[in-house]
């Protein structure tokens, strides 16, 4: 139960940050986003080594900076792929890619569901497809770069995830902080190599921050929720946060929902239910 609680709580966190990343990457070049994005959630993620701990051992960096890597191309195809938008259609799309792998991962690494379980897992995979649902509108509708950068995003996303829970349990946040050094300096790097290409536009600052912020809270309630559940059920649950960036979509830049949405949203909730009596 206690797992399931920091799941959703990391799902929430997520969702919040893929709507103030995909605002940032509005106003000006990604790239200018994400450079204020990884460094804000590396110095949230610092602060809280005093209080959590960490423990740097090989295992520990060569897990964390695969998923530093994996988070950098999270970060920049996500909110590009937000920035090109429709968001309650693309965003749902990425969780759906983020959710099957992991799930797969988990599952064949021996994990093992309870009859609930059973049901609500695929049940909210199910749930996931149906908060996908677009308009009828045409002009509600991805393009097909947009679609491919939300399948590229929700696979870097998963890959981060995974990588994340195969570090050692008793590493604290020392994979955090490992991998988001690594992204850091991709980004860095990446910008630098870039520079001509970004545009005079000037980041939004306070909330690319944010996002970044964000994103590092979501990160460790997903570790800890990982090392004290199943990463099968964490996953599924983590990949719903596109809730929450339907709903900041809706009452911020009024993004339409859809009726299949709302019964999306439903369903997750029954799958949550089920879940938590595992």
């Amino acid at each position: 139960m206690f797992a399931l609680l920091l799941a959703v709580g990391s799902s929430l966190a997520y969702g919040c940050a893929d709507f103030l990343g995909g605002l940032g990457a509005r106003k000006a070049h990604v790239l200018r986003t994400v450079m204020i994005a990884a460094p804000a959630s590396l110095a949230v993620e610092l602060l809280l080594w005093p209080l959590l701990g960490a423990s740097f051992s090989t295992a520990t960096f060569a897990w964390g900076a695969a998923s530093g890597v994996a988070s950098a191309a999270a970060f920049a195809l996500l909110y590009r792929t937000l920035a090109i938008g429709p968001m309650n259609v693309l965003s749902p799309v990425t969780a759906l890619v983020s959710a099957a792998l992991p799930v797969g991962v988990g599952l064949l690494q021996g994990e093992h569901l309870a009859a609930a379980g059973m049901v609500g897992l695929p049940l909210a995979l199910v749930a996931v497809v149906l908060v996908s649902a677009g308009h009828g509108a045409r002009s509600s509708r991805p393009s097909r770069t947009a679609l491919l950068l939300a399948f590229g995003a929700g696979t870097a996303i998963a890959l981060q995830l995974i990588f994340l829970h195969q570090a050692p349990s008793d590493s604290g946040v020392a994979p955090l902080i490992v991998g988001r050094a690594v992204s850091s300096a991709t980004v860095l790097a990446a910008a630098g190599l870039m520079r001509r290409r970004l545009g005079p536009e000037r980041p939004a600052y306070a909330i690319s921050a944010a996002a970044g912020a964000l994103d590092s809270v979501a990160n460790l309630l997903f570790l800890l929720a990982a090392r004290s559940g199943d990463l099968a059920v964490v996953a599924v649950i983590v990949a719903l946060y596109p809730a929450g960036t339907i709903l900041l979509a809706r009452g911020v830049v009024a993004e339409r929902i859809h009726r299949g949405q709302l019964v999306g949203l439903g369903t997750a909730a029954v799958a949550v239910s089920l879940l938590a009596l595992t």
